[in-house]
């Protein structure tokens, strides 16, 4: 079956950088444009991040532009997102999301938690 797998989360203070990893099984990868959303508590998911199938163009946007990276590779189906420069308003649920033709797939989320 289908499944999106988000790892790497965790506790940091501000500053600190992380990677999330998201590994894929149960379709076919490297024809799914894949994006991370995130929500923080009280808000709505909001997206992002986003690549496409290939890897050859990546856009990030928002208030995580200039320090977040996503990336991926296909060989291992699994999407990365790099954080750097994390800030106490980045604390939330990452979630990584499939999309091609249909309905598009999530993982479960990692909590990301950007605490002094």
């Amino acid at each position: 079956q289908v499944q999106l797998v988000e790892s790497g989360g965790g506790l940091v203070q501000p500053g600190a950088s992380l990677r999330l990893s998201c590994a894929a099984s149960g379709f076919t990868f490297s024809r799914y444009v894949m994006r991370w959303y995130r929500q923080a508590p009280g808000k709505e998911r909001e997206l992002f991040a986003a690549i496409t199938s290939t890897g050859n163009i990546t856009n990030t946007a928002g208030s995580v532009k200039g320090r977040f990276t996503i990336s991926r590779d296909n060989a291992k189906k699994t999407v990365y997102l790099q954080m750097n420069s994390l800030k106490l308003e980045d604390t939330a649920v990452y979630y990584c999301n499939a999309w091609w033709v249909g309905p598009a797939y999530w993982g479960q989320g990692t909590q990301v938690t950007v605490s002094s």
